[in-house]
């Protein structure tokens, strides 16, 4: 008779062997659910500043820019589109610079999810504010504006785990917007940009960010409520 292969692949009841699966198991589904390799949060953001380069690169920036014209003749997702695009790869770049740092600040105070309702709304804001309230404004292009929503709410949210850093920061932002509102665009950013800053859309996208932030974080306090109160 032959003697049992010492070397054989060890019983699947080894405690060791299953602990081992369950690991493995457990890093599979972390990478199925994160499949950039960072949080959803994250990988949006990724996405946005890719899908702003490659909108660039593309050339797209006449196809889908706030045109009033346009709009009024029913092209209405160029209220939304016209903030993915950019003057030039200058002002793209200041864009970018201006996301990874809304990232590095405040991007955990929210999910993948509220990010994006934030995002999307903010833009909207942007767009339908430009709209009806400055009919100047024959065209647009730009993220910036956006980009003052994200920061607004994501600030607010840090209010409740940094307040004081937090409290600096949005009295920097409301001040940035108060001299805008007075005085136009900060010194050297039009140069920057290579065109003229449309300082409303700050404005309009603060607004935005503010609104759609504060629901979200009452709906975060509300459901925080109810589990210490079902617990």
């Amino acid at each position: 008779m032959i003697p049992p292969d010492t070397d054989s692949t060890k019983d699947s009841s080894d405690p060791d062997h299953d602990a081992t699966e369950q690991v493995s198991a457990r890093a599979n589904n972390a990478f199925l659910s994160r499949p950039c390799g960072l949080s959803p949060a994250l990988c949006l953001a990724v996405a946005i500043g890719l899908a702003c380069t490659l909108l660039q690169l593309a050339g797209l920036d006449q196809a889908l820019r706030f045109d009033r014209d346009a709009i009024q003749d029913g092209a209405w997702w160029r209220l939304l589109s016209g903030n993915f695009v950019h003057l030039g790869f200058a002002h793209l770049a200041m864009n970018l610079a201006g996301l990874a740092l809304v990232v590095a600040l405040v991007w955990k105070r929210f999910e993948l999810l509220a990010w994006s309702i934030i995002s999307i709304g903010a833009s909207l804001f942007v767009g339908i504010g430009l709209l009806l309230l400055n009919p100047e404004v024959s065209w647009y292009v730009g993220f910036s504006g956006t980009l003052h929503g994200l920061i607004i709410a994501g600030t607010l949210a840090d209010l409740r785990v940094w307040p004081r850093s937090a409290a600096v920061l949005l009295v920097a932002v409301i001040g940035k917007l108060a001299w805008e509102q007075w005085s136009g665009a900060l010194p050297g950013s039009e140069s920057v940009a290579g065109g003229r800053v449309i300082v409303d859309s700050h404005l309009y996208g603060a607004v935005g960010g503010a609104v759609i932030g504060g629901v979200l974080i009452a709906m975060q306090i509300m459901r925080a409520r109810d589990r210490k109160d079902v617990a």
